[in-house]
């Protein structure tokens, strides 16, 4: 299987406090880790206002996570995300992987 790079962000409820956040942010890492994926990079962005009321929420948590992976682990990873009360919105999109080769081509 072949490895892409990926990025998810998802919000948290915003009524959790910092441990239960760190808790989440963890349980997910793990959840990766476990599934063979090579974590980059993980950013706590903070608690901040919804566009939108989700769920009865008008405050989440923001938490991007960079990491390397097979389609198997993004599955994993999502369908824990969905059956979790905790998070009210993810997202995971596939991240185009730079060479110097290919930078090279758009150069000239």
């Amino acid at each position: 299987m072949k490895e892409w790079a990926y990025e998810t962000m998802y919000i948290l409820r915003g009524d959790l406090n910092d441990a239960q956040v760190d808790q989440e942010i963890e349980k997910y890492q793990n959840l990766l880790r476990d599934a063979g994926a090579q974590i980059l990079e993980t950013q706590h962005r903070g608690r901040r206002k919804l566009a939108y009321e989700i769920n009865r929420q008008r405050e989440g948590t923001y938490v991007q996570m960079n990491y390397k992976a097979t389609g198997a682990a993004i599955a994993t990873l999502e369908r824990a995300m969905r059956l979790s009360e905790e998070v009210i919105r993810y997202l995971t999109i596939k991240q185009e992987i730079r060479t110097p080769a290919s930078e090279e081509a758009e150069a000239s």
